[in-house]
């Protein structure tokens, strides 16, 4: 299995127009935004180009999509979905807010594990719901404990809350066990919130993890989650993500507008099912070279940065290091969370002095201030690279 990781040299990577290429100078190594640096897995490349090829850029038809996602599932997880509704949606993101509508209205709850994902304060915000933080263990797992009391204080006679839940969970990498989620699903129904899972990172489970989709774990029938191709086959620029609910929850998922179903493009749903159906041999290439760079990190940071902490993730291709005993602490005033344009401490003076687009942690909520998230879907010598220059900078 080709690593696809080392296949394309900085020069090549840096003709790509996409964000993480443009949103920087060319002297910066960008390690920010969750783009990975490889090509296309060819059973992808061979969809889009023909359908370029037969002009098929018409309307998107989702059906094969869900039908690729339920064989993976099978395949990949022993999953199987034939209780599980699907539909598709445009993208994660857009898809958990059309399915928090569903089950919530304006005002109310919605609780999550910070530090987490920036989008998910910024789109419940910005969709009228109130965010109600549940913070990790200082482990960075789930606590069960805080969950318990933000479930008991969300759930109110006039509230429908909600739990949106990170699985795996971005930044930390940590890989929800199945008993985890059990306890999760437990908590949810007995305080009569409806539980939103992200399973984008799914499939970027590594060595030594196994993941547990949360819609297979007992008492999670009402609830629902969100998945795509897009992270673990690079495909965030054609856009396609598929609703999935349990049997309890089926009839809601019914009442998505029609609409909603009009916004993935027709190439990303060629892609995405091309890469469910015909691209594990790449995924497992990559998930190979990840635990390398996954490891590769944490030599890197032993020997250059010290008192940097880092827990390596078990799952995701994102690392979050722990900046805080380096003393470049947070200025006040920019720590709004969701925010991922504003830089603050680590991030900023990484960004300045070594060059090295990181992450800010304060965008991830309680807890981020003083970390940076770092993207490890690169090539080891780009990783190198980072690594030294950061700690250069340090050095003075």
């Amino acid at each position: 299995m080709q690593n696809p990781l080392e296949q394309l040299s900085l020069p090549q990577l840096r003709q790509r127009t996409s964000m993480k290429w443009r949103a920087h100078p060319d002297d910066v190594l960008p390690l920010w935004v969750a783009e990975m640096d490889v090509p296309l897995a060819d059973p992808v490349a061979a969809a889009l180009r023909r359908a370029v090829d037969l002009g098929d850029t018409g309307y998107a038809r989702g059906r094969p999509y869900v039908q690729a996602f339920r064989d993976f599932a099978a395949r990949r997880w022993g999953w199987g979905t034939e209780q599980v509704a699907a539909a598709i949606v445009p993208d994660v993101m857009l898809g958990i807010v059309e399915v928090l509508r569903l089950v919530t209205e304006r005002g109310d709850p919605v609780v999550v594990n910070p530090p987490v994902y920036p989008p998910f304060y910024a789109f419940v915000a910005h969709d009228g719901r109130r965010v109600v933080e549940a913070p990790l263990a200082p482990d960075g797992r789930l606590d069960l404990a805080h969950l318990d009391d933000a479930f008991g204080a969300a759930r109110t006679r006039s509230t429908r809350p909600a739990y949106l839940l990170c699985n795996p969970h971005n930044p930390t990498g940590v890989v929800h066990t199945a008993d985890e989620l059990a306890a999760v699903a437990a908590l949810a129904r007995r305080h009569g919130v409806r539980v939103v899972a992200d399973e984008i990172h799914g499939p970027l489970v590594l060595p030594g993890a196994t993941f547990t989709p949360y819609l297979s774990v007992p008492g999670a029938e009402d609830a629902f989650a969100l998945t795509s191709a897009s992270k673990a086959w690079n495909l965030a620029g054609v856009k396609a993500a598929l609703a999935l609910a349990g049997p309890a929850a089926a009839a809601d998922l019914r009442r998505l507008p029609e609409e909603v179903s009009h916004g993935p493009s027709h190439l990303g749903v060629l892609a995405h099912t091309a890469a469910l159906d015909d691209g594990e041999p790449w995924l497992d290439g990559l998930l190979t070279g990840l635990a390398a760079n996954r490891d590769l990190l944490a030599g890197l940071l032993a020997e250059h940065l010290p008192d940097v902490g880092y827990r390596p993730p078990a799952g995701t291709y994102l690392a979050w290091l722990e900046c805080r005993p380096l003393g470049l602490h947070d200025p006040g005033g920019v720590e709004q969370p969701g925010v991922v344009t504003d830089l603050a401490g680590p991030a900023r003076f990484f960004l300045d002095r070594a060059r090295v687009a990181l992450t800010s942690g304060h965008a991830f909520g309680t807890g981020g201030a003083g970390h940076v998230r770092l993207n490890l879907a690169t090539s080891q010598a780009v990783l190198t690279e980072a690594i030294a220059r950061m700690a250069s900078a340090l050095a003075g």
